[in-house]
């Protein structure tokens, strides 16, 4: 895998020698993006593929891509990443931390204002994290809010509903202070996250009408949504920030299939399309009709094993079944027969586009194929328990996961001698829907696109005990105290070298419990029309929507 070159960029306030928060971003590689010629139009509503989202468009409570791909263009936090990685203030003018990282004061630029023309203010950051870590709201992102100081006191049952942060300080219109619960010497990087958006009053006085039609300050403001359809968000004149947008707008067409999306691509219906069909990888590449697009990415794509699914429980049983799983499949053949190689296989529980990416961990053999030792680590877990019943995988069916899902089960059957299949639900809300209620029963799917560029990004989120239990999106319930305290102490660690090697001891605990099953990280494989210019790609692995031209 050819790894992108990593661009530092420190927050305007520190010394250039105060590491602890130093920013790493993945620059671009050959071929990644294109150039328009002189016909370009700055008012032309670029077309773009997406899923209906699973909830109201509010920052907090969106925790999957139908949604969040409209969010991020149309609200603008304290901090941005360009496509190449590199970090930009927005509302922010500087991010100053104390010594040990546990406090950082925040003064914004003035004259940001939301696109119903209420200024951006600290308040506007305050009461929107407030109202994120508050337990009554149930917001999605909630665990995001859960380094500042008082998120603990704001999950007990007896909170008012207008509760407070107690680590948030607006000292004026123009400064917000933060203070943390621990030290966490990547906040900053943190804050690029779509939950530390800002929110203007309207939102508080009815969110899930607000969430219906979003007032943001980013580069795009809110037209019309019809369920089902599409999602139109035209250009903000008013927006101050680095993303101006370079068209007249975005409109997010719903599918239930890619490749209708791809006949609508091909036909001139559609202009970009953030990931092609399974069934025209091996053409795409050369289809004079479109303009294709190949570049590594940070995409992860696995799934998870609920921590409780009977046999599959945080202990020896468990660990002993989640193991052999993964070593009873041969990643690379499927990404090679099924994904014409577009995909590179899991060393860990990151991706190549952050520094600490690593394949060379204690326990990294757990994600190497190895029947053989698959089927003792089996064994011995059906000495303790002996495994009956079927082993099922959920997935969306209005994406291309059956050919995998139905590959990984085949090695499952053929490798361990179990029942294994696949169980499709008709969309992706179906199968949200079915994990945020607690309601599924069997193994599931499961995919994250990077939100900074940072190994944290992959870890609290998806593994640490307080983004369980419907807090974030820990969907599978993992909980070790071994692991949240080897995280803590990564977070503590203002050394870059030292936090890297941290993360790597948590990462190693997450190597053997295997929370997850990952199995390879998603490359761009896109497509745009051969109508429009200026397509690139971020972190994320998504178009930078703002800059298209047609």
């Amino acid at each position: 895998m050819v790894l992108r070159k990593w661009s530092v960029r420190l927050i305007a306030g520190l010394a250039a020698s105060a590491a602890l928060i130093s920013v790493a971003g993945c620059g671009n590689s050959a071929g990644n993006g294109d150039q328009q010629g002189p016909k370009a139009s700055s008012d032309t509503i670029i077309k773009v593929d997406n899923t209906e989202p699973q909830s109201p468009l509010v920052p907090a409570d969106t925790n999957e891509m139908g949604g969040g791909k409209v969010i991020r263009y149309l609200f603008e936090g304290l901090v941005s990443y360009d496509a190449k990685g590199k970090q930009h203030l927005e509302v922010a003018k500087s991010i100053t931390p104390n010594a040990d990282a546990t406090q950082y004061t925040i003064k914004l630029n003035d004259g940001w204002k939301f696109s119903n023309g209420e200024k951006v203010t600290a308040s506007s950051f305050a009461n929107a994290w407030s109202y994120a870590a508050n337990v009554k709201h149930a917001q999605k992102q909630s665990s995001r809010m859960s380094i500042i100081k008082g998120y603990d006191e704001m999950q007990s049952p007896n909170t008012p509903t207008d509760a407070k942060l107690s680590g948030l300080e607006v000292k004026d219109p123009l400064t917000l202070v933060v203070t943390l619960k621990s030290p966490d010497s990547v906040f900053p990087i943190q804050l690029a996250h779509q939950s530390f958006f800002p929110l203007p009053t309207v939102a508080f006085k009815d969110m899930k009408a607000f969430g219906k039609a979003p007032v943001g300050d980013g580069p795009y403001k809110f037209k019309s949504w019809q369920p089902n359809t599409d999602i139109l968000v035209v250009k903000n004149p008013d927006y101050k920030g680095s993303r101006k947008a370079a068209n007249g707008g975005i409109d997010y067409r719903v599918y239930t299939s890619q490749d209708a999306a791809y006949s609508d691509l091909q036909s001139g219906n559609l202009d970009v399309m953030e990931e092609v069909p399974q069934s025209v990888l091996k053409t795409f590449r050369s289809d004079s009709t479109v303009k294709a697009f190949v570049q590594p990415g940070s995409a992860y794509q696995g799934f998870i094993i609920p921590e409780g699914l009977p046999h599959f429980a945080l202990g020896k049983e468990g660990s002993l079944r989640r193991q052999a799983i993964s070593m009873a499949i041969n990643r690379q053949q499927i990404i090679a027969k099924i994904y014409q190689n577009t995909k590179s296989a899991s060393t860990d529980f990151t991706s190549p586009l952050v520094p600490e990416h690593s394949s060379k961990l204690k326990n990294s053999g757990n994600l190497q194929y190895n029947p053989k030792k698959a089927k003792e680590l089996w064994k011995q877990a059906d000495a303790i328990s002996k495994f009956t019943g079927t082993f099922k995988i959920a997935y969306n069916a209005d994406a291309a996961h059956k050919p995998w899902v139905d590959a990984v089960c085949n090695s499952l059957k053929n490798t361990l001698g179990i029942d294994a299949l696949g169980d499709a639900y008709p969309t992706f809300s179906d199968i949200r829907n079915q994990v945020t209620n607690k309601t599924i029963k069997t193994a599931y799917r499961s995919g994250w696109m990077l939100d900074y560029p940072t190994a944290e990004d992959y870890m609290t989120p998806l593994y640490a005990s307080w983004s369980a239990d419907g807090h974030g999106s820990n969907d599978g319930d993992y909980k070790s105290p071994e692991f949240d305290a080897a995280l803590n102490k990564a977070l503590a660690q203002t050394d870059v070298a030292k936090r890297t090697a941290d993360f790597e001891a948590a990462q190693e605990i997450l190597l053997n419990d295997m929370p997850s099953i990952p199995l390879w990280n998603e490359d761009v494989a896109a497509a745009a029309s051969t109508k429009v210019g200026n397509v690139h790609f971020d972190y994320t692995n998504l178009p930078t929507y703002n800059t298209v031209t047609k």
